[in-house]
């Protein structure tokens, strides 16, 4: 099997032998992944979400079930990368520079289009895709009360 690599970056070097447990036999000093806490990844066209990835309003956490994204969601906007577009990532240097903008976070919002969410297993990414959009629903819930909002701490 190649290690953690999209299917089109995969050359000879990195095929790797793995035991019956899954284990490689031999890294030959490469790294599995970039990101070894990505286990699984959602891509989600949530309603909630896509006015964070158009407007300049932030999306924050509003309660306990989204404190995985205290230390912010950052947008993707494919424009600065492809000028106009359809918004589909349709290449491998689109997928690196999305790749690049998710960076340690564990989502990224994309621009007129959704959002990527990255979790350490398969349960997890999908909490924290469902908690993703609620938080967004809170938060408008909230910011259309007018009063001023008290955001979870970092």
């Amino acid at each position: 099997m190649s290690r953690g690599l999209s299917a089109d970056l995969v050359t000879e070097k990195d095929i790797l032998e793995f035991d019956l447990d899954s284990r490689p036999v031999d890294t030959h000093g490469l790294p599995m992944s970039v990101r070894p806490d990505v286990v699984a990844v959602v891509h989600t066209h949530a309603p909630s979400l896509i006015p964070f990835g158009v407007t300049k309003v932030p999306l924050k956490p509003m309660y306990h079930r989204s404190a995985f994204m205290s230390f912010g969601i950052p947008v993707f906007e494919i424009r600065d990368r492809a000028g106009m577009t359809d918004t589909l990532i349709r290449n491998p240097t689109l997928g690196h520079d999305l790749a690049e903008v998710v960076g340690n976070h564990p989502a990224a919002l994309m621009r007129g289009h959704g959002v990527v969410i990255t979790g350490p297993s398969l349960p997890r990414v999908v909490g924290r895709t469902t908690f993703l959009a609620l938080n967004a629903t809170l938060q408008m819930q909230a910011m259309s009360m007018g009063a001023p909002i008290t955001y979870m701490d970092d």
